[in-house]
């Protein structure tokens, strides 16, 4: 009999089912956003604005969905984005998704916040990889970053400029998953209703920030006081000329994630960039901003061709993907759907999430009128309504 997990028929029955095994700290902590989470629910609803024209006497006998991110060939138009601290969602945590990612022929992005290190992650898997990196006051530490990655043979560096300071993520203040956390008597009875997160918590290895743990600064030996000290790092000084510092550092493939207009995205062509990626972290920082898709077009006009441009967040369904590719994008990347999976299987559930997104984008290619991407256009697209 199939389990759970395989049974699960779209990302939001996989949802539903990470609702019910995580406890709720950890669960909100993947799906909440900031303030009233406006842009959190536009990021996905931004899709919905607009419907397909599909050709019809196409022959879609045979579908191509491969293309080209960060120089590497994958073999569909999604890739998974960067999630710090995956291990409190499954004790396998990055290495599940790493995993998943390769199986599925994607890239996977690893956070500098994550709970697996650089050269962990990179020894699970042969697939192509991607490592996301901040401008740290420290920048011997982020020197270092860059050459650990280099060394491991990471492809892509993505630099998150959007995190100037942390967005105001009131689901986590009510559930204490907080630094340090402030759990209620409510949230530690909601953990304790989990015993098999709580079995695996307590007999896996101690969760920490990985890439950090080797040199730990004095008093914050804890998880607790090293979330406290990287995000003290967190430079609000930065400005386009320390990207393009580091540009120059790492030398290779490079992504300005965070970008999310037109004017910053031909600032980051000019500094060297080699993608953008329109992101508002997943709704989880400046509340009313736009939606990633909902820019996609103006900052095509202005950069297009010239840089790659990939639509990062709201992805749910294989038909946004389709819109983001139809309307011009590079590629398109996200959190939630697999981080939805490992916490509701693990690495299966990791591995069904993006296997759900491939097999829609297949079918809805076919029902498009598409065989291969570079067939997509956006006289295949309009706007809801229009005449």
């Amino acid at each position: 009999m199939p389990s759970r997990v395989e049974r699960a028929y779209n990302i939001a029955e996989l949802r539903k089912l990470a609702k019910r095994r995580l406890p709720a700290p950890m669960f909100h902590y993947i799906d909440g956003g900031s303030d009233d989470e406006w842009t959190l629910r536009r990021n996905s609803a931004a899709f919905d604005d607009w419907e397909f024209l599909p050709r019809c006497l196409v022959d879609v006998s045979s579908i191509d969905l491969s293309t080209t991110v960060f120089g590497e060939r994958i073999e569909w138009p999604f890739f998974c984005s960067p999630t710090a601290l995956s291990r409190l969602f499954n004790y396998e945590g990055e290495r599940a998704v790493v995993r998943a990612a390769a199986a599925t022929g994607t890239i996977y992005s690893l956070s500098s916040f994550s709970s697996t290190s650089i050269e962990d992650v990179a020894a699970m898997s042969s697939g192509p990889k991607a490592f996301q990196v901040y401008v740290l006051k420290d920048r011997g530490l982020t020197r270092e970053f860059l050459e650990r990655a280099r060394a491991s043979g990471y492809k892509a560096l993505q630099l998150t400029v959007d995190v100037a300071v942390s967005g105001n993520r009131e689901r986590d203040i009510v559930t204490g998953m907080t630094v340090p956390p402030k759990l209620s008597l409510m949230s530690l009875i909601d953990i304790a209703m989990h015993p098999a997160w709580v079995y695996r918590h307590l007999t896996s290895k101690k969760i920490d920030m990985a890439n950090v743990a080797h040199r730990p600064p004095p008093g914050s030996e804890s998880l607790g006081g090293i979330i406290q000290y990287l995000n003290r790092q967190l430079d609000r000084s930065v400005t386009w000329k320390d990207a393009e510092w580091m540009i120059r550092e790492w030398g290779g493939p490079f992504a300005i994630k965070g970008v999310m207009s037109a004017a910053d995205a031909r600032t980051a062509q000019s500094v060297g960039a080699s993608a953008v990626m329109l992101s508002n972290h997943g709704g989880r920082q400046l509340d009313f901003s736009p939606a990633p898709f909902d820019v996609l077009k103006q900052v095509l006009d202005a950069v297009g061709g010239r840089i790659e441009v990939i639509v990062d967040g709201g992805i749910r369904r294989g038909v946004h993907i389709l819109k983001a590719m139809a309307l011009g994008a590079t590629a398109c990347s996200a959190g939630r759907p697999y981080l939805y999976g490992l916490g509701a299987g693990g690495e299966a559930g990791a591995m069904r999430a993006l296997k759900l997104l491939r097999g829609e984008l297949e079918r809805d290619m076919a029902l498009i009128g598409a065989a291969k991407l570079a067939d997509l256009s956006q006289d295949m697209l309009r706007r809801v309504g229009a005449a």
